[in-house]
């Protein structure tokens, strides 16, 4: 475990406030007192903003446990380590962003699958990180174990995330890797704050917080019952959640009002937690319902052991530095920080697929002190140039401006920071609430009968301690089309190079030319649009239709059996005019024979 004294300065533009002594942080926490009215607690959210879906485009409300389609995004930190992260076992999956202030090390069993999918999961909440972003970001080094991969793609064509590092990178990883000797200097100071917030949260003046309801370990189940009528419900525990002789146990709540935080403080410096609480489906099991309100909050455990079958509910913040966690749950759903070190592994009895699910944490905690970021929103309104109508379905990017060049940059080495997408809504908005600082609106798409206006960057807009309260608004005004865009077809023709014979069972992907790049780009910031793909068939022949006009390339990804991939599988442009628009473009495609093939299709060939 390397020294955190490296890059651990605090950063305000990026974590809020620098360190507080505790004692200061708690002479700000109002005291509740059990079974007399307590006074309000004070909305305060995790330290540094953390918790909260930050768009992207966040779902309300966050779907449940699911393997169906892309459900939103989110940018927001979902795993946070302060020490090591290390999987192990038979471990799958952490969805959402995660970092990792030293080393990120993936060693699993060598008998399981070698696969650990990171920010975007086959199971879970399947709100993902925005694509090309960074889903990884270690201050160490990113080692995989040979035979090993660590994927950010989720197995989805045309999504995958940037793993950022500060050290060395070794073994397979499925994503863009960026070496970035400064990675966690914005999320360093968390640290300390994220520490400071666990004790207060847990004792005032040394004292431990004043709980709201009981909870008491009745062998089978740990019952927290609430008061029935606080905001804000506080339990402290001082005993594993376990059931006679450490077996796994129930978790359940009474008495929570509808949308009170939970906050369970469970005292102790070695502290085991074994349940089959918590359901994949938000309908079996009441406990899920308090998922995106529960904080479970060890203050001082050096070590902490999360064992059982459940699908396990609500966030948990660990916020001893010297810590080391051991996840074996299914399932985490909600926000995972840790000062400390995290093992995220499978039971040495069998099992496996343990995995992180990423869901926002948006209770209300005590406030523990020192000055929180300044938020405001950023808006764009999109209307049409002739009506002034405000305008549905035009795409945005939002930057803030962090080079300290002036206008807005989005490539070379030092691009401005894009922050969140958005699409309008029907009354032309676009916004998003983020902290103080210079930003731009690039437009990325029109909506539908409309041109992209050139320039398609719109502002700086000033965010300010000033503004906030309002925030800052710029508009962007779309053309309407003189005509409706045509559309048109590609008739792809597959032979062989030698005898010209129609060649079935070669796979192609069609690209749409989008960024104004000469050539095709699948990768990076801005690639070029994936449209579809096809396989010919018995003729040789395989066709795109219903093409809005514009150019196209053809990637060859698969040849048929006996015939070698072209050195360049790319072809193209293919240009899609209106007046091709009926005839159709044919594209006329030829491979060469490779390695003698078999069976009687070859037979047929070469008689």
């Amino acid at each position: 475990m390397r020294s955190m004294t490296r890059r651990l300065s605090t950063l305000r533009s990026r974590t809020g406030a620098t360190r507080t002594s505790c004692a200061v942080l708690a002479m700000a926490v109002p005291v509740l007192t059990f079974g007399l009215p307590a006074a309000p607690a004070v909305a305060a959210p995790l330290p540094g903003g953390l918790g909260p879906c930050i768009p992207g485009s966040c779902p309300d409300p966050f779907p449940g446990i699911n393997n169906g389609p892309i459900a939103g995004r989110d940018d927001a930190i979902n795993v946070f380590v302060g020490n090591d992260f290390l999987v192990r076992g038979r471990a799958a999956e952490a969805e959402g962003r995660v970092v990792v202030l030293d080393d990120f090390d993936q060693n699993k069993d060598q008998s399981a699958s070698g696969l650990y999918n990171l920010g975007i999961a086959g199971v879970g909440s399947r709100v993902a990180p925005p694509v090309d972003s960074d889903f990884l970001t270690a201050g160490g080094n990113v080692t995989i174990a040979a035979g090993q991969t660590l994927e950010t793609t989720g197995g989805l064509l045309g999504e995958r995330g940037i793993v950022r590092y500060a050290g060395t990178q070794t073994g397979t990883v499925n994503g863009e890797l960026v070496q970035d000797d400064a990675a966690i200097e914005p999320y360093a100071g968390l640290r300390d704050q994220l520490t400071d917030a666990s004790r207060c949260y847990a004792r005032v003046d040394g004292r431990p917080r004043t709980a709201t309801g009981t909870a008491v370990n009745q062998g089978t189940q740990t019952l927290f019952t609430g008061d029935g009528t606080s905001a804000l419900q506080v339990f402290n525990v001082d005993f594993d959640m376990v059931g006679p002789g450490g077996t796994q146990q129930g978790i359940v709540f009474a008495g929570i009002p509808d949308d009170a935080t939970v906050l369970v403080n469970v005292i102790g410096t070695d502290r085991v937690l074994n349940t089959y609480s918590g359901g994949i489906s938000d309908d079996t099991d009441p406990l899920n319902a308090y998922r995106e309100r529960l904080l479970w909050n060890f203050p001082d455990a050096t070590a902490v052991d999360l064992q059982g079958t459940g699908q396990f509910q609500g966030s948990f913040l660990m916020g001893e530095q010297s810590s080391m966690t051991n996840v074996q749950l299914p399932g985490i759903n909600g926000r995972f920080f840790t000062t400390g070190s995290l093992t995220h592994t499978s039971s040495a009895t069998g099992g496996g697929g343990q995995e992180f699910h990423a869901y926002p944490f948006n209770g209300d905690l005590p406030d523990c002190g020192g000055p929180q970021p300044t938020t405001g929103e950023v808006r764009v309104l999109k209307t049409d140039t002739d009506t002034g109508a405000p305008l549905a379905g035009a795409d945005f990017e939002l930057w803030r401006e962090t080079n300290d060049t002036p206008g807005l940059q989005t490539r070379g080495t030092e691009p401005d920071t894009r922050v969140s997408t958005c699409t309008t809504r029907a009354d032309g908005i676009c916004a998003a609430t983020t902290t103080t600082g210079t930003y731009y609106w690039r437009e990325t798409a029109a909506p539908d009968g409309y041109e992209l206006p050139d320039p398609n960057v719109f502002g700086p807009l000033v965010l300010s301690e000033a503004n906030a309260g309002t925030g800052v608004q710029t508009e962007a005004q779309n053309t309407a089309t003189t005509e409706p865009p045509g559309t048109g077809r590609i008739d792809l023709v597959k032979k062989d190079r030698k005898n010209g014979e129609p060649l079935a069972g070669a796979v192609f992907e069609l690209w749409r030319e989008t960024n104004d790049t000469p050539g095709l780009q699948t990768r990076g910031t801005e690639p070029d649009t994936r449209v579809d793909d096809c396989s010919t068939d018995e003729n040789g022949g395989c066709s795109f239709d219903d093409l809005p006009l514009g150019e196209y390339y053809l990637r060859e990804t698969a040849v048929p059996e006996g015939y070698v991939l072209p050195t360049n599988p790319v072809s193209g442009p293919y240009e899609v005019t209106a007046e091709n628009s009926t005839t159709g473009v044919t594209a006329t495609i030829e491979n060469t024979r490779g390695e003698p093939c078999k069976g009687k299709t070859c037979k047929d060939r070469r008689a």
